[in-house]
């Protein structure tokens, strides 16, 4: 008797599942697969010819399907504009007026109104281009009242909300560096915290330094906030070896890397190496070297870091081509880190894989294979996404 409440996605060219048990390689992959999804979860995988009978049937066609992307990096609460400062960037013109000030000023002017329109609009973006779920930070506000508006507004549109009152110093703390420390661990921790689930803190010159990150992390971890680092992007530093001691879901960036600052991601059951090549793209900085990390044995997750600054895209699909491109992964590396290594950098099991009891978080491509999100850059492949077994594309 077919399953009136289920639907069957048949004639799957490709699918990617991300567990090796269900196909082949790392990625599991099975040709002309099909998928059963039952309410919000998958509910069978496997060959289609074999699939179960359901009163609901979508035929892809000879379209691969993969995970959804699981984006672990985005900065999408702000107001404001920042088209100038990235104009002199590719202009070759020095420019020192902008920056994260120039957004924090904007925040803290706009609205909540503005500030909810503006992070919905970027997560409808990502989502119908497959991204199905997103971490978002705050980090704009820098005050008591505006980083809590900024975390209120993220809880909105995402379960994975992470506090960044770490993100710079504050203008008004710019002479007391250590007043502003003692802010974020302190009033303003205390506000911020009920909204989230996460702590973060962007160790850099010009930022934190080893010191201060490790007090605002220890003073998140005692609230019970999971700890995450803006790690060595900039310039060597602290920041990646200090994720891993402190066991951090994350080191963000990891674009100056030491042999040892390797070793330690590699050697890390929990700190996972998630690449921003966005950033780079758009300072036309070197990119991380992914190849270099994999083959350690690092576990690699890849994010757009949608922000105004420095990677204004949401594009994931993007970054797989970057990351193959110019970071030393193959198609198949790109993929898995766009979606499992995202879950992983969240330490999550139920999305970024296509398995029995995972949530129905599914990308179909207008394309034979998941190799054609490199081998087919700038063009938008995404033909259907369900978000939680609903079609939302």
């Amino acid at each position: 008797m077919a399953d009136a409440t289920a639907t069957a996605i048949t004639h799957i060219a490709s699918l990617v599942t991300n567990d090796p048990s269900l196909g082949s390689g790392p990625l599991g992959l099975i040709q002309d697969a099909a998928v059963v999804i039952d309410g919000d979860r998958v509910a069978w995988v496997g060959e289609s010819s074999k699939a179960p009978a359901t009163d609901n049937r979508i035929v892809a066609e000879g379209r691969a399907l993969i995970p959804g992307f699981v984006d672990s990096h985005s900065h999408v609460v702000f107001a404001g504009d920042r088209t100038e400062e990235f104009n002199a960037r590719m202009s070759g013109r020095a420019y020192s007026a902008g920056g994260i000030r120039t957004t924090v000023a904007a925040t803290r002017a706009a609205s909540n109104n503005v500030l909810h329109a503006n992070a919905g609009r970027y997560v409808r973006e990502a989502l119908r281009q497959g991204t199905t779920t997103m971490e978002i930070k705050s980090g704009y506000g820098l005050t008591v009242e505006d980083e809590s508006r900024a975390l209120a507004v993220a809880a909105a549109h995402t379960d994975e909300v992470t506090y960044l009152g770490a993100h710079i110093v504050a203008p008004e703390f710019a002479d007391d560096p250590a007043a502003y420390v003692d802010l974020v661990t302190g009033p303003m921790l205390d506000a911020c915290a009920p909204y989230a689930r996460w702590i973060d803190v962007f160790c850099e010159q010009g930022a934190f330094d080893g010191d201060q990150a490790r007090a605002v992390l220890a003073a998140g971890a005692a609230r019970g906030l999971i700890p995450r680092v803006h790690a060595n992007q900039l310039s060597y530093g602290p920041g990646v070896r200090l994720a891993v001691e402190l066991g951090a879901a994350s080191a963000d960036h990891c674009t100056h890397l030491t042999d040892a600052d390797v070793d330690a991601l590699a050697s890390s059951g929990e700190t996972v190496a998630t690449l921003l090549p966005g950033a780079e793209f758009s300072t036309r900085a070197e990119y991380p070297d992914a190849r270099r990390l994999l083959d350690a044995g690092a576990r690699v997750a890849l994010s757009p870091d949608c922000n105004p600054g420095s990677s204004f895209t949401s594009s994931m699909a993007f970054c797989v081509a970057v990351a193959v491109r110019e970071m030393g992964m193959t198609p198949d590396e790109a993929v898995l880190a766009a979606t499992a290594g995202g879950a992983a950098a969240l330490r999550r099991t139920d999305v970024g894989r296509i398995a029995v009891g995972a949530r129905a978080d599914l990308l179909l491509l207008d394309a034979p294979s998941h190799v054609h999100l490199a081998y087919r850059p700038g063009v938008p492949l995404a033909a259907a996404v369900w978000r939680g077994g609903e079609l939302v594309k």
